[in-house]
């Protein structure tokens, strides 16, 4: 199966969002100044304790694995949640960044069915 070039630039700048907003929570909870906005509300809702950690945890090792190129499947899976949150985040809390949100939102919607023939064996009835 031939991928097309547009899938591994939307992959390329999916795992860059990801990369940079987990190292910049990585910043806030060491005390540092993040080098990239954080958003009030966000940290209100989120506070600076575990949850912070886990989500940019998962941000942090979800987008190495899509500029990795390994694992992308496993990537793209387990950051969509976060994309849907963050995006239901900006919907109802906080819409300045909402318009940037839907196209991150949007793009790795394209990158999951892409290579959805990958997620088939999840939804095949065995016992």
């Amino acid at each position: 199966m031939r991928i097309h070039p547009v899938f591994h630039v939307l992959r390329y700048a999916l795992g860059l969002i990801y990369v940079a907003a987990g190292i910049n929570g990585f910043f806030v909870l060491g005390g540092l100044e993040p080098f990239l906005p954080e958003s009030p509300e966000a940290l209100e809702l989120l506070g600076t304790g575990y949850l912070l950690a886990m989500e940019k945890s998962v941000e942090l090792l979800g987008g190495l694995l899509l500029l990795w190129g390994r694992f992308i499947p496993l990537g793209l899976a387990a950051l969509f949640p976060l994309t849907m949150n963050i995006a239901a985040f900006h919907l109802f809390r906080d819409p300045q960044l909402l318009v940037p949100v839907l196209i991150m939102s949007a793009a790795h919607l394209y990158l999951l069915w892409v290579i959805r023939d990958h997620y088939r064996p999840l939804f095949a009835y065995r016992l």
